[in-house]
């Protein structure tokens, strides 16, 4: 059905209003009590399958290690019909430290020959206080682990991004499962200069350190997003500096800027009428692994690592947990696999452990890796 409505209408919408106009339905189905009990239903795991996908990650118990990725919920308002869908954890954001608008419009593009998307949104959002504050507010419905990405606010130098990230992690950390550092946008001047270490070391000490203060009663797991952009070299440097100031994960990876080298089958034409953006999607699955299998084995599980990128199907999520990641996060796909994306994920999974030489996901992590690099 949804491959149908894809086909002769979704496809043929903006794509940016057509996320807005499903959003919305999810959002008011969720919003529903009989209706949104009864898709839950039919879309949640069998007790078995919560059994076996049960995972602990960041010090939280989550119903398993499939998540939806920051950018689909930018400002927390569906985070009860995003769980509603099946997805075991929500990351919400990118949210930075004051209310933007982001890019001029058309600013997401569909590559469907691809099953990729562009974009080049510019973090737009209503800012941490009013993120926040909606936060605050919550009354969940379902039971859901919250991520809040946060990123800087595009007017704020790059001198004073430390301090920029600082005024949201002081306002959103209360109301985070866990944090996380973005500072691999592409959408944003400067953004990715972030990454380099010695940008990246005060910034994550200044965001921890804020977190620490906003919550002094529990410690709030804070992890760095980076591109797969990065040298190799570049990859373990931010590895190291992982482990030296005991950050509890990175996301390995956001969007590329790249378009050569990625097997694209859009026409060539289409692909520059587009123009600049990060590429999301199938494209993005060969580079995204390398580079989780390299921090993994850089970092064992000193780290927890939450793969991303490329992620489509249950063997997706599966060769991801077997290269090392704890928790794997999808976006892209699910605009073109829809509402079931979810549950035909958990039910591969789980078949996939079950055939397995392990007892456990958490058996499973960093498994090939380990092979590739014991030999």
């Amino acid at each position: 059905m949804y491959p149908l409505l894809f086909s002769l209408l979704l496809k043929r919408l903006d794509p940016e209003r057509a996320h807005h106009l499903g959003f919305a339905l999810i959002r008011l189905v969720a919003r529903v009590p009989g209706l949104r009990s009864l898709v839950a239903a039919l879309l949640a795991p069998s007790r078995s399958q919560r059994r076996a996908l049960a995972t602990e990650a960041l010090g939280l118990r989550m119903r398993g290690p499939f998540g939806l990725a920051a950018g689909f919920d930018k400002n927390a308002v569906g985070i009860d019909g995003l769980t509603m869908l099946g997805f075991d954890h929500v990351e919400i954001g990118t949210v930075t430290a004051h209310a933007q608008s982001g890019n001029p419009t058309p600013r997401l593009f569909r590559l469907v020959a691809d099953r990729a998307l562009v974009n080049r949104m510019g973090f737009n959002n209503e800012g941490s206080a009013a993120v926040a504050a909606r936060l605050a507010k919550r009354r969940a419905v379902f039971p859901a682990t919250v991520g809040v990405n946060i990123g800087k606010t595009k007017v704020t130098p790059e001198s004073e991004a430390a301090d920029d990230y600082a005024t949201s992690a002081r306002r959103l950390a209360p109301h985070a499962d866990y944090l996380v550092v973005n500072v691999s946008s592409p959408n944003t001047p400067g953004l990715r200069n972030l990454q380099a270490t010695e940008h990246l070391r005060p910034l994550l000490t200044a965001v921890r350190s804020a977190a620490d203060a906003a919550v002094p009663d529990r410690r709030v797991p804070l992890l760095v997003k980076i591109a797969p952009d990065l040298a190799d070299e570049d990859v373990d440097a931010v590895a190291d500096l992982a482990v030296e100031l005991g950050l509890d994960g990175i996301i390995a990876t956001n969007t590329t800027i790249a378009r050569d080298g990625l097997g694209l089958t859009t026409d060539r034409a289409e692909i520059e009428a587009v123009g600049a953006g990060g590429l999301s999607g199938a494209p993005l699955k060969e580079r995204s692994l390398e580079v989780l299998r390299r921090l993994y084995a850089r970092v064992g599980d000193r780290v927890t690592l939450i793969g991303v990128g490329g992620v489509r199907t249950a063997d997706d999520v599966w060769e991801r947990v077997l290269a090392g990641a704890t928790l794997v996060q999808g976006y892209s796909a699910f605009v073109y696999e829809g509402p079931l994306w979810c549950r035909r994920v958990h039910r591969g999974l789980a078949a996939r452990l079950a055939a397995s030489p392990y007892a456990t996901l958490a058996e499973a992590v960093g498994a090939d890796t380990r092979k590739v690099t014991s030999r």
